[in-house]
């Protein structure tokens, strides 16, 4: 299956295109681990597969319009 078509066949199933999907359950996941460990922002980032704290802050920012340390900070 090319490309394309899966895309088009993600979208369709899912409601938005598969890179869209991925960037908000990164973000998502990236939440819930500031909320529930410890761990650096960094830390959170590269298991999320952000390249580091500044990546993904302006990642969550877009998505969320908080930084992701005040995230942590209201819970």
């Amino acid at each position: 299956m090319s490309r394309a078509t899966l895309a088009r066949r993600f979208t369709d199933l899912i409601g938005m295109p598969p890179m869209a999907y991925l960037a908000g359950w990164r973000i998502d996941l990236a939440a819930d681990l500031l909320k529930e460990s410890d761990a650096t922002i960094d830390s959170v980032a590269r298991q999320v597969g952000y390249g580091s704290a500044f990546a993904l802050s302006t990642a969550f920012k877009r998505a969320r319009g908080i930084s992701p340390q005040r995230h942590r900070d209201r819970t």
